[in-house]
């Protein structure tokens, strides 16, 4: 078939349902035709080799590019985040005109915003929409700070639920998703638990020196990935300040960036924290070797209802590491580390939970913590792997197209 996908980030930017899934879809032998930004994300400045125009095709890997203008932002300032994410609305809803007409529109990111485009590609070119969820909105809006205007949040939400009427079918990355989902009247038979994939040819790309993150002896934990507020990375440095004294070997590694980088880097500074250091956003070809080198891998979110239900994309891409991972956020992301056997759960926002959690982790043998991540990798193969959703998303999108063809029908026979 032929496959309009739509999100508003792609390669170069970080993005797991980008140009590993086209790719795949491809080899399956499926056309596919990608309309998104200029990339900017996350550090809100376009890349270099781009600069904004009107629009701008480009080949990749075989698949046909259309990137559409944007207002690059991605910091603190709420405003531009709003016109960041309505401009690419907009510029998408437009764009949709210049794209080969598809049998169905794949949409994936941002949620809401993106909404607009995607109700424009249907009803332009009168095909079924198949609306991949990653985040709820206004939840994860109201959640994160950006937003706490109520009626705007009740606006968003009765937007949301507009998306979700004419979308087709839906995909969720969690079971509490779909539950939610549910229960804000979604119908069910058109939700499907999707897991997230990593990149894994970036993952397993690297051929460079092996890196060393700690002297022989040393017990390191690693993060990777974005320092904002919903990651509440406070916990871990006040609990590397637990360890120094009650786990002297353990070495804590925060590696990416984001806006609160800088103040936590600042902040472990006056904290004096010997066992903790910053390294800079490695690329999706180059983070492997860092995730190879830790003794454990650390996923850590603020303690809040909604992340309950989420299960934060790092998790996929340090089960296919093949290392044990420490999972200090509660619900469905916990679940997956105690069903694939794969490490430990703490609570979150306790840094008294992350060090004892730590100091047990430290306590096994070489050959336990081997079990762990061996086991987890197994289980990201057999559950969770690129193979296995777009196996998933292939069935969804079929059925999306019989609802399509069941619902014309219906209406030529009244």
């Amino acid at each position: 078939m032929r496959i309009l996908m739509l999100s508003q980030w792609f390669d170069p930017e970080p993005s797991f349902k980008g140009l590993a899934f086209a790719r795949e879809l491809v080899r399956r032998g499926h056309q596919v035709e990608f309309l998104t930004g200029f990339p900017n994300y996350p550090g809100g400045k376009l890349y270099p080799g781009y600069r904004m125009r009107l629009w701008q095709r480009e080949c990749i890997d075989g698949i046909a590019v259309l990137r559409v203008p944007l207002y690059p932002s991605h910091g603190r300032s709420v405003l531009g985040r709003i016109v960041n994410y309505t401009s690419f609305a907009f510029s998408a809803s437009l764009g949709s005109v210049f794209v080969a007409r598809p049998d169905l529109v794949y949409v994936y990111h941002p949620p809401a915003t993106i909404g607009l485009a995607a109700l424009a590609a249907k009803m332009l070119h009168r095909v079924p929409i198949v609306y991949d969820i990653q985040d709820l909105w206004p939840d994860s809006v109201a959640t994160s700070g950006m937003m706490g205007n109520r009626r705007i949040l009740d606006m968003l939400y009765r937007w949301c639920q507009l998306i979700y009427r004419k979308s087709e079918r839906i995909v969720v990355l969690s079971p509490g998703f779909k539950a939610t989902l549910v229960e804000r009247g979604v119908a069910e038979e058109k939700i499907e638990v999707i897991y997230n994939w990593c990149d894994e040819r970036a993952l397993g790309a690297s051929d460079g020196h092996p890196v060393v993150l700690g002297a022989p002896g040393e017990f390191t934990v690693l993060f990777a990935g974005t320092m904002g507020v919903a990651q509440a990375l406070d916990t871990v440095l006040d609990a590397a300040r637990i360890c120094m004294d009650a786990v002297p070997r353990a070495r804590f590694v925060l590696i990416g960036g984001g806006i609160d980088h800088a103040r936590l880097e600042r902040r472990a500074t006056e904290m004096k924290l010997t066992n903790l250091r910053f390294l800079p956003r490695q690329s999706g070809s180059e983070i492997g070797r860092y995730l190879s080198a830790a003794d454990v891998l650390l996923v850590h979110l603020r303690k809040e209802p909604l992340y309950r239900i989420t299960i934060p994309s790092k998790t996929q891409a340090y089960l296919a590491a093949g290392k044990p991972i420490l999972m200090a956020v509660e619900g469905d992301a916990a679940a997956l580390i105690q069903r694939s056997r794969a490490g430990l759960t703490c609570t979150p926002n306790s840094p008294d939970s992350l060090a004892e959690a730590v100091a047990e982790l430290a306590s096994f043998s070489v050959e336990r913590l081997n079990e762990m991540g061996q086991a987890g990798h197994d289980f990201y193969l057999r559950e969770l792997s690129l193979a296995v959703g777009a196996d998933r998303f292939e069935r969804v999108f079929a059925a999306a197209l019989m609802d399509a063809t069941a619902a014309r029908v219906a209406t030529s026979a009244r």
